[in-house]
């Protein structure tokens, strides 16, 4: 434990935060034109000459590193270094960016004129803008923005072009650059394009690898790039991708830098774009392509209101400041440092920490509107409730995110039943206000009758898009409500047995939340400090014990993870009843899909959630973790072998039926 101390144990309702302005104010008071051909005359690290792309590619072509694998590989593979390193070159013309100002500012000029017709306002902490205006100077830079949509990076380069500061080179899938003239306009833009996986190709990742610390440690510009790697379809943070951190990293550990600077950015949309494609793809819709064709097509959303943006940049965290202590630099002297080494096993455990760090921060910061709120009490009540009641419940519900140190943007002077109707006019797609009761929507019927799956479909499209508002606050009460589950299966009220429940629901659940390795006892005592803050819980001398006064509070947050509950139950039911010994992993989130449908149209299972794919896949990730499925490969076929004995012990816990080795959990 004492070498996990990354992870902070204050009271989140203390922390202090920035003020936020409206970016957009002035922005419709003033030409777009005029913006676009603004002065641009950004800061840059140490005074750095600016440098021309092109000079990046060669300082890249011409490293140490490089040159060294391909030395290595024209050894292995017997073919010339020319044929390997025109290779090299080949990589690198598909990857690297070029930066263009005539582009950059005629995408400033397209997004001026879009942000102000999609958004209400683009709120921005200044102060974080100020602190990033330092950063740039002092030390190399690393944005990790959270990524919850498409606008996300597009957002961050307008907002660093509106305060003259260095555009940053973003880190963006390959799916872009099959956009025509888009692709090649955000490289111009300042995107770099990567391959979703580089498999074993040594190449491909020595380019990659030198091409961004050539750029960190030059301090041409700060480096983007998403921890989550893909945008969150569910809105709750991923579990981090450490790769391209780690990569960054690298010239520190070798002292190539003084120090690296990373920048934690929370983006929240009080309206996501593209919320009800991300319902379809997690209902098994395949994505769209991204294509020109598509995004010409998908005009028609400038004709609707998404409400507001707040982004926060947080605190610069200095990676010097990180590692003091905990990794020992010297252990990259032992070899020439062109000779890339795997990191050892402290450097990656330290590597996934400021991973998981960072990912908390953005959390933390993530600013909460009043609909996240209503969304959460309307999915714990799908047949409706009185609107009188469903705003004192979201003005209670208030005071108890904040309590546990919520991020809302609802000023003092708003009523709740205001602050409800807000909400509620906002989207219009998911909930219905009639006669003085408000309830999710359903998907109009339409002429002539429609099957069952497909009326299912279309409720849980709504279903999992309103859930998809719950989550981005799920974060403030994830502890406490895992205490809440723990106090309610626990075989005692003794801590001892408590804290057992706890540890076990937190390991089940830390493929689908954010949950730091090795932060349980902090979780724990974290949990405690909230619940007992809100009057929920006594801490007696060897009893948690739930009062009176709290067990509403109790039951609310035990309610709200319930679908995550039940979503792992159903998984482990299909395993136990519908498969042998072994499936094809392809074939696992249709057969889990399939068996939830059957059940749910049967009437036995009321959860829409459980249809979710991203849901079914972090159970997957548990249960391989856990030990009750094993994977093995044939050539190009992944099997999934089941432990039936480990699933059944697991559905057991899970179903509440006894179990001698583990706590007991609620019903499905």
């Amino acid at each position: 434990m004492a070498s996990r101390t990354l992870y902070s144990q204050r009271d989140p309702a203390l922390k202090k935060r920035d003020d936020f302005e409206d970016i957009l104010e002035e922005r419709r008071n003033s030409s777009d034109l005029k913006y676009a051909l603004k002065c641009y005359m950004p800061v840059l690290y140490k005074g750095v000459t600016p440098c021309k792309p092109s000079m990046i590619k060669t300082m890249v072509l011409q490293s140490e590193q490089l040159r060294y694998v391909v030395t290595e590989l024209s050894k292995e593979t017997g073919e010339a270094t020319e044929v390997i390193q025109g290779e090299a070159l080949a990589i690198l013309e598909e990857m690297a960016h070029k930066l263009h100002l005539g582009t950059v500012r005629f995408f400033a000029y397209m997004l001026n004129k879009a942000f102000k017709v999609l958004y209400q306002r683009i709120r921005v902490n200044e102060d974080g803008i100020q602190r990033l205006q330092q950063a740039i100077q002092e030390h190399p830079l690393v944005l990790l923005p959270s990524h919850r949509s498409y606008m996300d990076f597009l957002i961050v380069s307008y907002l660093l072009y509106t305060n003259d500061l260095a555009l940053p080179v973003i880190a963006a899938g390959m799916d872009f650059l099959g956009m025509k003239f888009v692709g090649e306009m955000l490289r111009m833009s300042g995107a770099f394009f990567i391959r979703r996986s580089f498999g074993g190709d040594r190449l491909y990742w020595a380019v990659f690898s030198e091409y961004v610390k050539t750029i960190l440690r030059n301090g041409y510009a700060p480096i983007e790039f998403f921890l989550e790697g893909t945008r969150s379809r569910t809105c709750k943070s991923l579990t981090p991708k450490v790769g391209l951190l780690s990569i960054a990293m690298e010239p520190f550990f070798k002292g190539e830098v003084f120090d690296v600077s990373m920048v934690p950015i929370s983006i929240s949309y009080e309206r996501v774009l593209e919320e009800a494609l991300y319902a379809r793809e997690l209902l098994g819709v395949p994505k769209p392509k991204e294509s020109t064709s598509g995004l010409l097509k998908a005009r028609r959303i400038l004709s609707e209101d998404y409400g507001n943006i707040h982004v926060y940049f947080g605190q610069p965290v200095s990676l010097r400041s990180l590692a003091q202590g905990r990794i020992n630099r010297s252990q990259y002297n032992l070899m020439p440092r062109h000779i890339s080494r795997r990191p050892g096993e402290d450097v990656q455990v330290f590597v996934n920490d400021v991973a998981y760090k960072m990912v908390r921060l953005q959390e933390e910061s993530m600013v909460l509107r009043p609909w996240v709120l209503v969304a959460t009490i309307l999915l714990q009540n799908p047949h409706g409730v009185e609107a009188v009641w469903l705003a004192e419940q979201t003005a209670w519900l208030r005071g108890l995110a904040q309590a546990f140190g919520a991020f809302l943007d609802w000023p003092d002077h708003i009523s709740a039943s205001r602050a409800v109707a807000s909400g509620l006019a906002l989207h219009p797609n998911l909930v219905r206000a009639e006669r003085g009761r408000v309830r999710l929507a359903t998907e109009p019927k339409g002429p002539g009758a429609r099957a069952p799956e497909e009326d299912l479909f279309n409720h849980a499209v709504t279903v999992l898009s309103c859930a998809s508002y719950r989550n981005q606050v799920l974060h403030v009460f994830l502890r406490p409500a895992l205490l809440a589950m723990a106090m309610d299966v626990a075989p005692t009220s003794r801590k001892d047995d408590v804290y057992s429940c706890f540890g076990y629901l937190r390991d089940v659940f830390s493929n689908e939340f954010i949950l730091c390795p090795g932060a349980e006892v902090q979780d724990f005592d974290e949990a405690c400090f909230l619940l007992t803050k809100c009057s929920a819980i006594q801490i007696l001398k060897q009893d948690i014990v739930a009062t009176e006064r709290g067990r509403p509070t109790l039951s609310f947050l035990s309610a709200m993870f319930q679908p995550f509950l039940l979503g792992y139950q159903v998984v482990c039911r299909y395993l136990c009843e519908e498969v042998a010994e072994s499936l094809p992993e392809k074939s696992y989130v249709a057969g889990v899909r399939s068996y939830a449908v059957k059940r749910i149209l049967s009437g036995e299972l009321a959860c829409l959630e459980v249809l979710s794919s991203d849901l079914q896949k972090n159970v997957l990730a548990a249960l391989l973790r856990m030990g009750a499925l094993r994977k093995s490969k044939a050539g190009e076929l992944v099997t999934l072998r089941v432990n039936k004995s480990a699933i059944n012990t697991i559905e057991n816990t899970l179903g509440g039926r006894v179990s001698t080795q583990k706590p007991v959990l609620a019903r499905l």
